[in-house]
C-alpha cells in the first residue's frame, strides 16, 4: 500500500493542483477585457481558414468547451461563448485550434481519435486483469492487464503535443488576425498554460500507474 502511494499520490496531487489553477487563470483572466465575445474570436479564426463550414453552439457547463471532428462543431460553455475576455478568447480559439488540425489532417490527431477507444477499454479492463491475475496467481493475464492498460498511457503521451499545437495556433492567430495586441498575449498564454498543465498531470498519473503495475509483476516474478 505504501508504495501504491508513492506512485500515484504525487502525480494525484499535481492533478489537483492543475485543477484549481485552470479555475484560477480562468477567473482571473475573465476580468481582463477583449474586443470582442470568444463565440467572435472562434468565428474569425475558423473563416480566416475557410472553414466556414465548421460550427459554433453554446453549451451548457463551466469549461466544458470542446471541438467535435464528427459534427465539425465546436462546442463552447456560456461564459466561453459570451465571455468577452482574455480567458474567452484564449479557450475559444484554442478550440477552433482542433479544428485546424483536423481539416490540415494533424497526423497526432489522427492517431489519438485512433486510439480512444482501446484507451476506454483499457482504462477499466486493464485493472481487473491486472488484479484478477493476482487473485488466480495466473501471471499471463497480469501481464496482459499492463499491455491493455498501456494504451491508456499511449493515449495520454499523444494528447500532449495535440493540445499544445492548438494553443500555438491560438496565440498565434489572436495576434496575427489582430484579435489582441501583442502585449496582450501573456493573459491568454496564462490560461492555455494553466489547462496545459492538466493534461501534463494526467500523463504523469497514467505512467506512474503503470510503472506500479509493472513493478508488481517484476516483484512477483521474484
Amino acid at each position: 500500500m505504501m508504495m501504491y502511494l508513492v506512485f500515484v499520490i504525487p502525480p494525484m496531487l499535481l492533478g489537483m493542483y492543475a485543477q484549481w489553477r485552470v479555475k484560477s487563470a480562468f477567473s482571473s483572466m475573465s476580468q481582463v477585457p477583449a474586443r470582442m465575445s470568444g463565440a467572435e474570436s472562434a468565428r474569425r479564426m475558423l473563416d480566416s481558414a475557410g472553414l466556414t463550414n465548421v460550427g459554433i453552439e453554446q453549451v451548457g457547463g463551466r469549461l466544458s468547451d470542446h471541438y467535435d471532428p464528427r459534427a465539425k462543431v465546436l462546442r463552447l460553455s456560456s461564459d466561453v461563448y459570451n465571455g468577452r475576455s482574455m480567458a474567452a478568447l484564449g479557450v475559444a480559439c484554442h478550440e477552433a485550434g482542433h479544428a485546424f488540425q483536423d481539416a490540415q489532417g494533424y497526423m497526432p490527431l489522427k492517431i489519438r481519435a485512433a486510439a480512444v477507444p482501446a484507451a476506454s477499454f483499457g482504462s477499466g479492463a486493464g485493472m481487473y486483469m491486472l488484479f484478477g491475475g493476482m487473485l488466480f496467481n495466473f501471471q499471463p493475464l497480469m501481464i496482459i492487464g499492463v499491455i491493455v492498460f498501456s494504451a491508456v498511457v499511449f493515449f495520454q503521451l499523444i494528447t500532449l503535443p495535440v493540445e499544445f499545437d492548438a494553443s500555438r495556433r491560438a496565440r498565434q492567430q489572436l495576434v496575427d488576425q489582430g484579435m489582441i495586441a501583442g502585449a496582450e498575449e501573456r493573459y491568454v498564454a496564462k490560461v492555455l498554460n494553466a489547462a496545459a498543465l492538466t493534461y501534463v498531470a494526467a500523463t504523469l498519473q497514467s505512467v506512474m500507474t503503470l510503472l506500479y503495475y509493472v513493478m508488481i509483476i517484476m516483484s512477483r516474478r521474484d
